[in-house]
């Protein structure tokens, strides 16, 4: 996997063991939540009621069929801290331009289309940066409870019944695939890599 643009991730780390991790370079906490069974009928309404309920934290939604592994969302989270450092963001918020690394997209729109949650969002996946451990653990407590949801963070993995639907999201042809894969076991890492891959690509456009 080439992390060497923005940094790296962790390695030998567990989400669904420990989900908070600290982002050294920037002094930075970050979690990666998922949730399921939720109801969503106001996409807007939710939003809003839960950014209104936390303060000095950066809150990011995703609809989880199309996240592929919580490396691409932490990957997006760091690129974004990164941008913003480097003043080369798109966008004034990093919650949003934390979503737009995710999608590999340079439109707000259009990643809010590919990644956001609607009405038919029963899986969804909460991104929560911090500058610490105390207020990430506060904030996580507050989206648990004003979500109408269970929390299972196995919704953030992918699965096979991902890969075709994340293979379309960002573009990656089958030649492309197929030049990563080296055997059945390898396919979700493959795609991971092109994922994030897609995503270093963002940085040269800027």
């Amino acid at each position: 996997m080439n992390t060497s643009v923005f940094g790296s991730l962790p390695s030998g780390d567990n989400s669904r063991m420990n989900p908070i991790r600290e982002i050294v370079e920037f002094n930075r906490y970050v979690v990666i939540a998922g949730f399921k069974n939720v109801k969503i009928t106001d996409r807007d309404n939710l939003i809003s009621t839960i950014q209104g309920s936390v303060k000095n934290a950066c809150l990011q939604f995703f609809n989880a069929a199309s996240i592929a592994g919580w490396e691409h969302l932490f990957f997006a989270a760091l690129n974004a801290l990164k941008a913003f450092d480097s003043n080369i963001n798109i966008s004034k918020s990093l919650a949003i331009e934390t979503l737009l690394f995710a999608s590999a997209q340079r439109q707000i729109k259009k990643a809010v289309k590919l990644l956001g949650i609607n009405s038919e969002s029963s899986q969804v996946v909460v991104l929560v940066i911090t500058n610490t451990q105390k207020k990430i653990e506060e904030v996580l407590e507050t989206v648990s409870e004003l979500i109408s949801g269970e929390r299972d963070d196995s919704v953030i993995e992918l699965t096979n019944e991902k890969v075709e639907a994340i293979k379309r999201l960002f573009g990656i042809s089958e030649i492309e695939f197929g030049s990563k894969v080296k055997n059945w076991s390898s396919k979700r890492k493959a795609l991971v890599d092109l994922v994030i891959e897609h995503i270093a690509l963002l940085v040269t456009q800027r």
